[in-house]
C-alpha cells in the first residue's frame, strides 16, 4: 500500500556557488498517492530545480538543507547504493525533451530493459515482458521494442520515456515540463495518458510547468513558485478560480484566453530579482502594484488564507487583493 505522501519536502534551501542567495529559499511541499500537484511559475523560478532535488540531481557544488522524503526516505543523506535504488525504483523522472532523454543509436527494447537487467538482474525475458506491458500500458505495442528513436514521432517517444519511467513501479513520477517538445495534440494526449496512468498504478505525479492551462487541466492541488519559494498554493480549481498573490493573479492575466477582451495581452512588469544580489522583502515587491513599504522590508510568511481551507499565501496586503477581486477592479488594477 502507498504511504499517505510520496513525497514530502520541508525548508529545503540550495545554494549554488557564485549565487548571493539561496536558489531555493525554504520550499515545503508535499505529494499524496494517486495525487497530481502542478509546480507553475515563470522561467528561472526554481521549479526545475525542485524536481530534480527529489532525486538528487543537483549541480556541482550545490550545497542543501532541509528534508526531501520520498516514501519516508531523506533523498538528501541517503547512501549512493540507496541513492541508485531510488532512481530506478521508487521515483522517476520524465524529462522535457524524449529525443534528449533516449540513445539515438539503441532500440527501444534495450533502453527500457537496462534498469531491471542491470539493477533488478532481472532476467531477459522478464524484463521484455515488464517492457511490452507498459508500452501497452501507454498504448504502444510489442514491435515498438524493435525501433530506434530516429523512427518515432515525438509523441510516440514521449510515450516510450513514460513507459520507461513505469518500469520500476515507481511510488512517484517527476514530469519536468514534459510536453514542452510536442505539438498541441499530442500534448493534450499525454496530459491525459498522464491521469490515467496515475490511477492505474497508484502513483503520485508532480507536474512542472509554466503553461497554467496544463496545470489547471491536470493538477488536484497547485504551488506558485517565484525567485526560489513558494509563494501561493491551494487547490487547483480554488487557485485559478481565487489568486490569493498577486503573481498568481498577474499569471492569470497574462495568459492568453478566447474570450479576454480586445487589445494588448497583459504582462508582468519587470524582471525577477538576480541570483547575484541579496534580497530583502518580498521577491515579486519591485513588479507588484499592491507593494508598499513594509513588502520591501519584510518577507511575508506563507500562511493559511482565512476561511478558504487548503490555502495558503505569502503576501502583506492579501486582504486587498480579495477587497479588489470582490469590487471586481482586481484585473484592471493589477495591469493598468
Amino acid at each position: 500500500m502507498r504511504p499517505l505522501n510520496t513525497l514530502e519536502i520541508q525548508g529545503l534551501r540550495l545554494h549554488l556557488p557564485d549565487t548571493s542567495r539561496p536558489v531555493l529559499d525554504g520550499v515545503d511541499l508535499t505529494v499524496g498517492a494517486r495525487e497530481t500537484v502542478a509546480l507553475v511559475g515563470e522561467s528561472g523560478s526554481g521549479k526545475s530545480l525542485t524536481s530534480r532535488s527529489v532525486l538528487r540531481l543537483l549541480p556541482r557544488g550545490a550545497r542543501t538543507e532541509g528534508e526531501v522524503r520520498v516514501v519516508g526516505d531523506d533523498v538528501l543523506t541517503m547512501s549512493s547504493a540507496r541513492l541508485r535504488v531510488l532512481r530506478t525504483s521508487t521515483a522517476a523522472m520524465i524529462f522535457q525533451d524524449p529525443r534528449a532523454a533516449v540513445n539515438p543509436m539503441r532500440r527501444v527494447g534495450d533502453f527500457l530493459t537496462e534498469s531491471l537487467r542491470l539493477t533488478a538482474k532481472a532476467s531477459k525475458e522478464a524484463a521484455e515482458e515488464r517492457a511490452v506491458a507498459m508500452l501497452e500500458a501507454v498504448g504502444l505495442t510489442a514491435a515498438a521494442l524493435r525501433k530506434y528513436p530516429g523512427q518515432l514521432s515525438g509523441g510516440m517517444l514521449q510515450r516510450v520515456v513514460i513507459a520507461a519511467a513505469l518500469m520500476g513501479d515507481p511510488a512517484l513520477i517527476l514530469a519536468d515540463e514534459p510536453t514542452t517538445a510536442l505539438d498541441v495534440t499530442s500534448q493534450a494526449e499525454v496530459v491525459a495518458l498522464l491521469g490515467e496512468l496515475r490511477e492505474r498504478f497508484g502513483t503520485g505525479l508532480l507536474f512542472v510547468t509554466h503553461d497554467l492551462g496544463l496545470a489547471a487541466a491536470i493538477s488536484d492541488r497547485v504551488y506558485v513558485m517565484y525567485a526560489g519559494r513558494i509563494v501561493e498554493t491551494g487547490p487547483a480549481d480554488d487557485l485559478f478560480a481565487r489568486p490569493r498573490h498577486p503573481y498568481t493573479a498577474a499569471l492569470l492575466n497574462s495568459t492568453p484566453r478566447l474570450d479576454a477582451p480586445r487589445g494588448r495581452l497583459a504582462a508582468i512588469e519587470g524582471r525577477p530579482p538576480s541570483l547575484r544580489e541579496e534580497m530583502t522583502g518580498c521577491p515579486f515587491a519591485a513588479r507588484c502594484v499592491l507593494a508598499t513599504d513594509v513588502c520591501t522590508r519584510e518577507a511575508p510568511a506563507l500562511l493559511p488564507v482565512a476561511g478558504e481551507p487548503g490555502r495558503l499565501a505569502s503576501c502583506h496586503h492579501g486582504d486587498l487583493l480579495v477587497e479588489r477581486e470582490r469590487a471586481g477592479t482586481q484585473r484592471k488594477e493589477l495591469h493598468p
